[in-house]
């Protein structure tokens, strides 16, 4: 099946924004997440463990990136997109319940996550419904 429009703006979306933070935090993560209201200290354990999680959400979003051109990866690039843009918002609101409100820039972050995951959920619907009507076809 191929891409339609949607799904690849959805994996647009999803891949440049997951390269593009975790590329940030990577690079500069005092800087990133200052901008966020957090100062982080100079704990070589802490920075480490936040690079080791932004290549990781780096890496995700070239394989997002890499669906929209290779037809073969597009189901697990869709697969990708969905689980990191659930899981993120998931955790931020899991945080919020827990331990309160946080700074104003990462409730903006949160609504950013859930506008992707509203636009990836969308836009791979009319997939999801294919593949099911056809799994349920090949069981009669």
């Amino acid at each position: 099946m191929s891409s339609t429009r949607i799904e690849k703006v959805a994996l647009a979306v999803s891949g440049l924004t997951a390269v593009g933070i975790g590329a940030f935090i990577l690079a500069a993560p005092h800087a990133c997440y200052a901008g966020y209201g957090i100062a982080l200290s100079n704990d070589t354990s802490l920075l480490n463990e936040l690079r080791a999680f932004s290549a990781g959400l780096a890496a995700f979003g070239m394989l997002m990136l890499a669906g929209i051109w290779l037809k073969a990866l597009t189901p697990i690039s869709i697969a990708s997109a969905l689980t990191v843009f659930i899981a993120f918002p998931v955790g931020r609101i899991i945080g919020l319940i827990v331990d309160g409100i946080p700074s104003s820039n990462l409730v903006a972050a949160l609504v950013f996550e859930l506008a992707v995951a509203g636009l990836c959920s969308v836009a791979f619907a009319r997939r999801f419904k294919r593949s099911a009507h056809q799994t349920l076809s090949s069981q009669y």
